[in-house]
């Protein structure tokens, strides 16, 4: 691998509370935007055409665009109209991927409610006095990444079941040679969760043992509050465990050798 080489990388921090509400806007104007297209192509992909039958339209992102410009501005929405395009862009090639004309509607609001997600295409969201600014306004982050060595390309602000929200962007990163030649066998297993043919172990902690009777419980009585907490909670422990236990190992592993079996 040339040392010069580079690669794309995602970075995803969390943005602080304070900017939810302005987010959920953005988000609900997101929405709009895809069922709008959603509309259009449910419509008018078959055009009845007298003693002739339907004509199939096939219409693309670009076909799109003038009316989602219009449909933006007569709503007064507030998003970036880049942000209009590749909301465009993401039901276009949806439709493209499932083969058909009308998509799920995203909804805003109630139990069946699709949660946030803002799109945004390379060069609207930059780094600048120590936050993220995108569309005229700034976000307060938990800059783990260090995001000022970092040039921001496209990416998007989304939203877990907790009503917590995130900022991903890609970035690029160089790419570092690899100098081990040997090889290290691993095999996979339920009371470890990996033996190295080199003796060293990943143990298994059964984070979801520990947890699943005060999660089934949640679930039987139907505290989704209680469950949506606690199960992420399982997760970032067994995320936190296998990273401080499998990073270091991995790191001698990729400096010590080329192949993984």
């Amino acid at each position: 691998m040339n040392k010069a080489a580079t690669i794309l990388k995602t970075l995803k921090v969390r943005i602080k509370d304070k900017h939810a509400t302005l987010l959920k806007q953005w988000a609900f104007e997101c929405n709009q935007v895809w069922n709008e297209a959603n509309a259009i192509t449910a419509d008018f992909s078959y055009v009845p055409v007298p003693e002739v039958g339907f004509i199939r339209n096939h219409f693309s992102a670009f076909d799109l665009a003038k009316s989602q410009a219009a449909f933006r501005k007569a709503r007064g929405f507030t998003i970036h109209s880049q942000t209009v395009q590749e909301v465009t862009e993401a039901h276009a090639k949806a439709r493209k991927q499932f083969k058909k004309d009308k998509l799920r509607w995203r909804v805003s609001g109630g139990s069946r409610r699709s949660l946030g997600w803002i799109p945004f295409k390379s060069g609207a969201a930059v780094w600048k006095h120590g936050q993220v600014r995108y569309n005229g306004h700034f976000f307060k982050v938990w800059d783990s990444y260090k995001f000022a060595q970092y040039t921001f390309r496209s990416g998007s602000f989304t939203e877990d079941a907790r009503g917590r929200w995130y900022f991903n962007v890609v970035v690029q990163v160089q790419a570092t040679e690899l100098s081990g030649k040997g090889a290290v066998g691993i095999d996979l297993g339920l009371k470890d969760t990996a033996t190295c043919s080199n003796g060293l172990k990943l143990e298994s902690k059964q984070f979801y043992r520990k947890a699943e009777k005060q999660l089934g419980m949640a679930q039987r009585t139907k505290q989704q509050r209680l469950a949506l907490r606690n199960s992420p909670k399982m997760v970032d422990a067994y995320l936190d465990s296998l990273l401080r236990q499998g990073l270091p190992n991995t790191v001698a592993f990729l400096k010590d050798n080329a192949e993984l079996i």
